[in-house]
């Protein structure tokens, strides 16, 4: 459940940076740029999925103390890159349509095909490097069936939408699914840091006392669900 939605979020993240670039390139009658993020794209994918076998296979040598100091250190770093990430989202989502089309017209303006590709590089980029940090926290002692196939059915729907955005579907309440996935991802977030604390003190780094793992779950958990479901000012809201 958990590598599912994460692949959903972060895929769709990434689908939408892709989408946002390619339809400004259509409108511009720039489709010959097509190639070029398309490189990007394939590139970033290529340097993600090294991160994630790398971590794999870090993951799969160690043993005993320092396994469990690895995989704490790894799992409590993407609980907090996820609540970082939820946050940074929740800033840009107003401007990233702005953002990325002003940098694609800054390479048209250049003619720089590997500019066009740096843009698609960085954002699929950031996105890929993530969910393998992500995955690698959440998959490690799971079933690798059942990881897969949640993984699977989150990228499906994550390129369903991002081609629905690229063509234009109105129907997308991208409001809407940033929240409610922000939300779930909070939760999850909160369980990644108990489950890294856990694996800390497996390795003896911290106590091992339960009430340590939920106090971390609620001190996560609680300023940023209020954070979230708070009433909105109405000048910030028109802004």
């Amino acid at each position: 459940m958990g590598s599912g939605l994460v692949v959903l979020r972060e895929g769709f993240e990434a689908s939408l940076v892709v989408a946002i670039v390619l339809a400004f390139l259509d409108r511009s009658r720039r489709r010959d740029g097509f190639a070029a993020v398309w490189l990007g794209v394939g590139l970033a994918l290529a340097v993600s999925a090294v991160v994630g076998i790398t971590l794999f296979a870090i993951g799969a040598e160690l043993d005993g103390t320092s396994e469990y100091l690895f995989e704490g250190v790894t799992t409590i770093s993407a609980a907090s890159l996820l609540v970082w990430m939820i946050f940074w989202m929740r800033r840009q989502a107003r401007s990233i349509r702005t953002d990325l089309e002003g940098q694609v017209k800054s390479a048209l303006a250049e003619g720089s095909a590997l500019g066009l590709a740096a843009v698609a590089f960085a954002g699929v980029l950031r996105e890929g490097v993530e969910t393998s940090l992500f995955l690698f926290s959440t998959t490690s002692k799971a079933s690798p069936l059942l990881s897969l196939a949640s993984g699977l059915a989150g990228l499906a729907a994550a390129l369903a939408l991002g081609y629905a955005f690229y063509r234009g579907s109105h129907r997308l309440d991208l409001r809407r699914f940033f929240t409610i996935t922000s939300g779930l991802l909070l939760v999850f977030a909160g369980w990644l840091l108990a489950k890294g604390l856990e694996e800390l003190a497996e390795a003896g780094v911290v106590p091992e006392n339960e009430l340590v793992l939920w106090g971390a779950f609620v001190a996560l958990a609680a300023p940023t669900l209020w954070f979230f479901f708070r009433p909105q000012r109405r000048n910030a809201a028109s802004a």
